[in-house]
């Protein structure tokens, strides 16, 4: 067995997220505007769908806890990226970066989960309407809910857990922003080859296997528009999934860049880019996409602020 002679790691420390130490405080204001944006956005979202009885449908039942893990989803990992624009120590205990990597993970696998469940209800909705109410009911809807969240909460345990029994004993720079897997496997001192084909084998069972399902979801939905005969039938049709198509699309994209790309091509620099991108951005443009292109959430944000007014 080897014998390690470095002192063990107790704290990480994170590189700066540019090297440029002028725009830092550039950087800063730009991610805690996103960021109150994605919490003000979302938040709308969730009050929304509660208080107005034109939402409450299955449809929106998803949506309001898309919005509720997108704010935790957020929450695991900006906040302390904003606190370390400003400190002149950038790090987190090794306590922290186990509790920000597991709440992290729960949420990011449990959302690919629910855009499943978002996509199977478009599927019903468009395919089977006279069946919506019966196949769709809110047992149902309950149901995939909390599936979608006990998957998230025991993959992320296994995984979490093997990552942090590894030994880590030097260096402790993570050349990220946050507790990522694959930065944090760079640094253990020791064989991480079976982690890393752990970490290749749930990124599959839970990124594209979810994805695959939202595919076919979506061809036969494609398949269905396409036999109405009208024009306008066939927009309308379509516009009641097109957000979520959209929020798919921006979610999946940088997710599957990331953690499913040849390790040939893996690029810090790039990483943490794709990182902001599905950790922030998808999170701040969500609401927008629901908002702008959804013309129920529209009246429906319409009648709350006429009733405040």
């Amino acid at each position: 067995m080897t014998s390690w002679n470095h002192t063990v790691v107790t704290y990480f420390q994170f590189l700066p997220f540019s090297t440029i130490p002028e725009i830092q405080g550039s950087l800063f204001c730009l991610v805690l505007f996103m960021y109150l944006s994605t919490l003000v956005g979302n938040i709308l979202i969730i009050v929304i769908t509660m208080v107005d009885a034109a939402l409450h449908s299955p449809m929106y039942f998803f949506l309001k806890n898309l919005s509720f893990l997108e704010i935790g989803y957020t929450t695991s990992t900006i906040p302390k990226m904003l606190v370390n624009f400003l400190a002149k120590r950038k790090g987190i205990s090794f306590l922290g970066c186990a509790t920000q990597m597991y709440a992290f993970s729960i949420l990011g696998i449990t959302e690919c989960c629910l855009l499943a469940a978002m996509a199977y209800d478009r599927y019903v909705a468009i395919c089977h309407p006279l069946h919506y109410m019966t196949m769709m009911s809110w047992n149902k809807c309950f149901l995939l809910s909390v599936l979608s969240w006990l998957i998230g909460v025991f993959v992320a345990l296994g995984q979490t857990t093997s990552i942090f029994t590894l030994p880590y004993c030097g260096p402790k720079r993570i050349n990220h922003f946050f507790c990522d897997l694959l930065p944090l496997l760079k640094l253990a001192c020791a064989d991480t080859y079976k982690n890393e084909i752990t970490t290749y084998i749930i990124a599959i069972l839970f990124i594209m296997v979810p994805f695959l399902l939202i595919v076919v979801s979506y061809v036969q939905i494609l398949h269905t528009i396409f036999k109405i005969p009208s024009a306008e039938g066939k927009r309308k049709t379509f516009s009641t999934c097109s957000s979520h198509l959209v929020v798919v699309t921006l979610f999946y994209g940088s997710g599957i860049a990331t953690y499913l790309r040849p390790k040939a091509f893996y690029s810090s620099s790039s990483n943490k880019l794709l990182s902001l991108s599905y950790t922030l951005m998808s999170p701040m443009m969500n609401p927008l996409i629901y908002s702008l292109r959804n013309k129920e959430v529209k009246q429906a944000l319409k009648r709350l602020i006429a009733k405040n007014i």
